[in-house]
């Protein structure tokens, strides 16, 4: 590897890790919503491969570093993934303790990733074998993963019924398009489909609003006060001394097993065993610094390794993470498709290379420099930059993206993508299996 292209990716690294330290830190950024749009635009850029996997590897562990932070501070989660700590984050701040989950869930982080990395591309290796076998197997193991992930999911009936008619929404747009000479008969719209799929749950909410009903129904808050200590007092941000024994030991668990289970739903596991293993705690304060560290391990091993996996040892999406926020890395067209993605482009020493750099450099920005500063990161975020601006840079790229695929028409029908996708996740469809049905749409449709 020449110097040159080490320094293009200590670059990458470097601006993944502050970009999504940001929009981490901003209330309610979802993961999927804010990596996915993000690489593809870097992907279809023509950037090389190794590159994009490092910026991408450290976009995850700056945003999963991050994104606890205003749970700690204002009891506001910056993302999905850190919805399931703000129970336990409020019962630190209420006893004055919002440094101690600060440091607390910062470690844990680091320690997913410290655990999950070597793992992952261990589990990989062990399952590259039976990659050409997956392959061949793709599609209907996607529609099979959809029916997993719906049972999975709370809400098993909805999922589990609503899986045909978004396929036929899809498949049948695809068709349209064809038939009116939109996109040529050989080509299929996918990438904007999957960001429709991406922004539906916030396009559906602002369509409402066009509804005067809806819209005057909608209650009116003053703007909230958040109030933020100082933090000047905090010294010393070694993970591994910040942990106690038991949360380290615990973490160090909680890692593995998100690792195992990339195939599941990151909030699923994190929610269970995170629960599981808080509640023979009584202490209301140490329980909740167990939960907080463990689960925190939890996530970031769970997003490396479902990125990861799939990634190298199959060359298909199958995870949650990998078809949502990775999804780029897997299916871009026209630069990569299922034939030909981030998989077969890159050697393993360049996967194991990417990865190490990307998850290193977002260490040490996010962890040891910033989250030191938790406090004056947030109080900037918090009244500079509104969660609306994030967002409607986000649909702008996705407009951006779906005219280029289709034109106007494919404006509208990424917007009837997005509406029903938004309503069947306000239901309790989750992104893994509305994903899982965009990819298995051809060949479902194709049984009828």
């Amino acid at each position: 590897m020449d110097v040159f292209l080490l320094m293009q990716l200590l670059i990458a690294a470097v601006a993944g890790a502050l970009l999504y330290t940001l929009i981490g830190i901003a209330p309610g950024t979802d993961e999927t919503a804010v990596l996915a749009p993000v690489t593809l635009v870097l992907v279809l850029t023509g950037l090389s491969p190794i590159i994009i996997l490092t910026f991408f590897i450290s976009a995850i562990v700056a945003k999963k570093l991050t994104d606890s932070i205003p749970v700690a501070v204002a009891g506001i989660p910056g993302g999905v993934m850190a919805a399931p700590m703000v129970e336990h984050a409020l019962v630190l701040k209420k006893h004055n303790r919002a440094d101690l989950a600060i440091r607390k869930m910062a470690s844990g982080s680091v320690i997913g990733t410290l655990i999950s990395v070597p793992l992952s591309l261990l589990l990989a290796q062990q399952l590259l074998p039976f990659a050409d076998a997956v392959r061949t197997y793709a599609n209907p193991l996607f529609f099979f993963g959809a029916i997993f992930l719906a049972l999975m999911s709370r809400e098993r009936i909805v999922s589990l019924l609503a899986i045909l008619p978004l396929a036929i929404v899809i498949q049948g747009l695809r068709e349209l398009y064809w038939s009116v000479g939109v996109v040529p008969e050989n080509e299929t719209v996918f990438t904007s489909f999957f960001l429709g799929i991406t922004i539906g749950p916030v396009l559906l909410t602002l369509f409402e609003l066009f509804n005067t009903k809806k819209r005057q129904a909608v209650p009116k808050h003053d703007a909230k006060e958040v109030k933020l200590r100082d933090q000047h007092h905090i010294k010393g941000l070694h993970p591994f001394k910040i942990l106690s024994k038991e949360e380290l030991t615990w973490s160090t668990l909680s890692s593995v097993f998100g690792s195992f289970l990339f195939i599941l739903s990151p909030v699923g596991i994190t929610i269970l065993l995170g629960e599981v293993i808080s509640s023979r705690v009584k202490d209301p304060i140490r329980k909740a610094s167990l939960a907080i560290s463990s689960m925190d391990a939890l996530t970031n091993a769970a997003y490396i390794s479902g990125t990861l996996i799939p990634l190298i040892a199959l060359g298909v999406p199958l995870s949650p993470v990998a078809i949502g926020p990775g999804g780029a890395l897997f299916n871009a067209p026209p630069v990569f498709n299922e034939t030909y993605n981030m998989h077969h482009a890159l050697s393993m020493s360049e996967f194991v290379v990417a990865t190490v750099i990307g998850a290193a450099v977002a260490i040490l920005i996010t962890y040891f420099i910033i989250v030191k500063y938790a406090e004056s990161i947030c109080y900037v975020v918090f009244k500079y930059i509104p969660h609306e601006a994030l967002l409607a840079l986000f649909i702008g790229l996705v407009v951006l993206l779906s005219f280029m695929d289709g034109g106007l028409l494919n404006v509208f029908g990424v917007g009837l993508i997005a509406i029903v996708a938004g309503y069947f996740h306000r239901l309790g469809m989750n992104y893994g299996v509305q994903f899982m049905v965009l990819y298995a749409a051809p060949w479902l449709i194709g049984l009828f």
